[in-house]
């Protein structure tokens, strides 16, 4: 048996256990998600919420932007305060106070340390305990002591003053970056506290016979007793060993495995008299709009990021009454996803033809028609979650057209079906033109089914997100989330892209297909290998059983295994912009491939691995840590790959054309070292800070206005100013080599005109 055929059977193993393994873990998620009960009760069984109250509040919750406003269990934005981290405080404080007067007549912080310590513990004991009784009818009661629900009226006032417009708590909104009126109607806010409460609850209660909470003991607070558990302790280690086992395993296959030469490349390119077909040509608008969106994306980012210091103005305008923060970093994030997308849709299109050789009829047409749509869908979703975030829609419809409250899945459900119907269409598109690529046997058949199995999995797995109903139980919601934020995005378009890059790289003449062929089998097997069941490593305190800790720890250290050798890559690559003189032409594509290489490694790789073992992440979730994985990997990974891919398909379509290589030198340099500066001058300084804040004080206070807006913190956000500028400079470079482009190719089209008019005048 070959080694191709050992890879490929390797792969379809690694798909199968996966699979089998992550839909087993959602199967037990199923079954040990924290419950929604019937009701809360009193002692005297008085309802305090109810089972409607508590999903009429998620609805009200997602409706007012969700994970942009805060966070709930460490998932959300990081100016707001975690919500659960949030309220647990205030209700223990509340706890605390109120016996302290009972027992002492007296506050608590006025009592000796021996009284403090006993009242903790009697604290403890109230709120962790598990009272979760089910009746002979199913339905089931919580009830709560007289003391808690004392404690939880006075955060409700809290809350119902916050998310309003009390004058009292303007400065408190404004450091959370809250519009006046996040939630003007009073019954909303009731039903909201009900939902912050019930996730609270599930952070705090221990589950049935165990000594640790449903969210496994998070957040991080000594005072009501969580704090790591062994699980925590013990799969981080294992996970480290993991990792410098599977690095060492690798090494060793690397060192030992064949290096065959490159190819003497052509004296002529390959693809530069190739004429691109009419559904090629559209194409061009998808990169046009790709660095539209991009562009947007940067300015909302600079408007988001400035936010973190002036919460409801942009420089003294006040910005937030018309584009509140949670919109903001909404349009911001889903914009990513979309810009990025964009580029890689059109990356397919492309291909497909120059693969097959073959112009199925009505191609343009459909490239067309799927190009409309995706306008539709980014404008309208767009639009929804404005409306919906102004509160302007009542939550039935918040849920269909406006805001989904969940985190680069935000896009109302009737938008979300429309989106995935246009991946359905590109599918469709690309398999139309690939077919006679998949027939014929040759070296590159394998990649070329690898490439086209990456393009199924695109146009299918956004449809993970509709798993999620109106009001489906958070601990589920965040497991089919995730199937699609890392899933379609961190695993299959990597898969894509690595061979897409592959087959363009063996169509120059620059590889040899053999040595392509076996590479891109080999490291989706790596990718996969730990990339599926490592999806699981953003779930540790959702709700989910002690598993997923341990299968999250160790795959999620395997994610990061080959990105360890990502330097091979981005050296040989880098070699290959001189391989030919006519190998200029690409050289900026290749440079955007090596600074891929370059994230993979450092965000990717070093800054996600700072966040992935349970106990690292137990402490720094949620936090600035996170953002500089986040900006790191997605920009400097899917972001710079997006441009090179853009920029490959781009000198096909301008053929001839003298590129201005001035303003992609710029581009490229003012990118890479801006988001070099954001993220290792601010973001990562500023989650240094907040994590040695958790340590000493709690997770509560790493989020609060104390850390966020003191004068260390303030002065690290400003100093991202810098790497934003220059960064932005890089987004407005590209762009305006895009123009350049456009403004050449037009005049070209006009000289033929003129040129035709001439020759029909003259035969005239």
């Amino acid at each position: 048996m070959s080694k191709q055929r050992i890879t490929a059977i390797a792969l379809l193993l690694v798909l199968i256990a996966s699979f089998t393994v992550l839909l087993s873990i959602g199967s037990e998620i199923y079954r040990e998600k924290p419950p929604i009960p019937t009701a809360f009760v009193d002692n005297q069984g008085q309802t305090l919420f109810s089972q409607n109250d508590v999903e009429q509040g998620q609805l009200v919750w997602r409706s007012m932007g969700g994970h942009q406003l805060g966070s709930i269990w460490g998932h959300g934005s990081y100016v707001a305060p975690d919500w659960t981290a949030d309220w647990l405080h205030h209700e223990a404080q509340a706890w605390l106070n109120i016996t302290a007067k009972q027992r002492f007549n007296t506050e608590f912080a006025k009592l000796d340390s021996q009284q403090q310590a006993g009242l903790e513990q009697a604290l403890r004991e109230d709120i962790r305990k598990n009272s979760v009784i089910t009746k002979a009818n199913g339905e089931i009661e919580i009830s709560l002591s007289a003391t808690r629900i004392a404690a939880i009226k006075q955060v409700e006032q809290h809350y119902l003053a916050l998310f309003g417009d009390d004058p009292k708590l303007s400065s408190l909104r404004e450091q959370y970056a809250m519009k006046e009126g996040t939630v003007p109607n009073l019954e909303r806010r009731e039903q909201l506290n009900a939902f912050l409460f019930w996730g609270a609850w599930a952070a705090v209660t221990e589950r049935p016979d165990a000594d640790y909470t449903y969210t496994n003991n998070w957040p991080f607070d000594p005072q009501i007793g969580n704090t790591p558990t062994s699980d925590n302790v013990v799969w981080s280690i294992l996970s480290i060993v993991t990792l410098i086992a599977g690095i060492g395993a690798l090494v060793w296959y690397h060192a030992a495995g064949k290096h065959e030469s490159l190819p003497t490349p052509a004296e002529q390119d390959p693809l530069f008299y190739n004429k691109p077909t009419p559904s090629q040509r559209a194409v061009g608008k998808y990169f046009v709009t790709a660095i539209g969106l991009f562009l947007l994306q940067i300015l909302l980012g600079g408007i988001t990021a400035h936010y973190a210091v002036e919460g409801q103005n942009f420089y003294g305008i006040p910005l937030a009454e018309i584009l509140p923060y949670s919109v903001t970093r909404t349009w911001h994030t889903q914009l990513a996803v979309f810009w990025i997308a964009t580029a890689w849709l059109g990356t397919g299109l492309y291909i497909a033809p120059a693969l097959s050789g073959y112009e199925p009829k009505y191609q343009r047409l459909g490239v067309n028609v799927l190009w409309v749509a995706l306008v539709i869908v980014v404008l309208g979703s767009m639009a929804g979650e404005w409306i919906g975030v102004q509160q302007y829609f009542d939550l039935d419809m918040n849920f269909l057209f406006g805001h989904q409250g969940y985190e680069y899945i935000d896009l109302g459900r009737i938008w979300q079906v429309l989106l995935l119907a246009g991946l359905l269409i590109w599918l469709a598109l690309v398999t139309a033109s690939m077919r006679p690529a998949l027939k014929v046997k040759n070296e590159m058949r394998p990649v070329i089914w690898v490439l086209y199995a990456s393009c199924v999995a695109i146009g299918l797995f956004y449809g993970a997100g509709l798993f999620m109903g109106k009001h489906t139980n958070l601990a589920i919601a965040e497991y089919w989330r995730w199937w699609v934020v890392h899933l379609w995005v961190e695993g299959f378009f990597e898969t894509f892209a690595t061979s897409v890059i592959a087959l363009m790289l063996v169509r120059l003449g620059l590889i040899r297909a053999r040595s392509a062929n076996a590479a891109v089998l080999f490291a989706t097997v790596i990718f996969l290998t730990g990339g599926l069941i490592g999806t699981l490593h953003h779930l540790y305190f959702t709700g989910t059983p002690t598993s997923v800790i341990a299968w999250g720890a160790i795959f999620s250290a395997l994610e990061v295994v080959p990105l360890a050798l990502i330097g091979f890559e981005a050296v040989e690559s880098y070699r290959l912009r001189a391989a030919s003189p006519w190998m200029i032409r690409y050289k900026w594509a290749i440079m955007f491939f090596v600074a891929t290489a370059f994230w993979n490694l450092v965000g990717a790789g070093i800054l996600g691995f700072l966040i992935n073992p349970p106990i690292a992440l137990y402490f720094i979730q949620g936090l600035n840590t996170t953002a500089t994985h986040a900006h790191a990997a997605f920009m400097g990974v899917y972001g710079m790959l997006g441009m090179g891919l853009m920029l490959f398909c781009l000198r096909g379509l301008t053929g001839q054309m003298q590129w201005n290589e001035k303003l992609l030198k710029g581009a490229f340099w003012t990118m890479n070292i801006g988001l070099a500066a954001m993220v290792f001058i601010s973001l990562l300084p500023v989650g240094i800070v907040q994590f040695f804040a958790v340590i000493d004080h709690g997770y509560w206070f790493a989020r609060s206005p104390e850390v966020i807006h003191s004068p260390l913190v303030e002065t690290l956000v400003w100093m991202r100013m810098p790497g934003d500028v220059l960064f932005s400079f890089g987004g407005i470079f590209m762009g305006w080599f895009l123009f350049d482009i456009i403004k050449k190719a037009l005049a070209k089209k006009k000289a033929l005109t003129v040129i035709d008019d001439e020759q029909v005048s003259a035969k005239a």
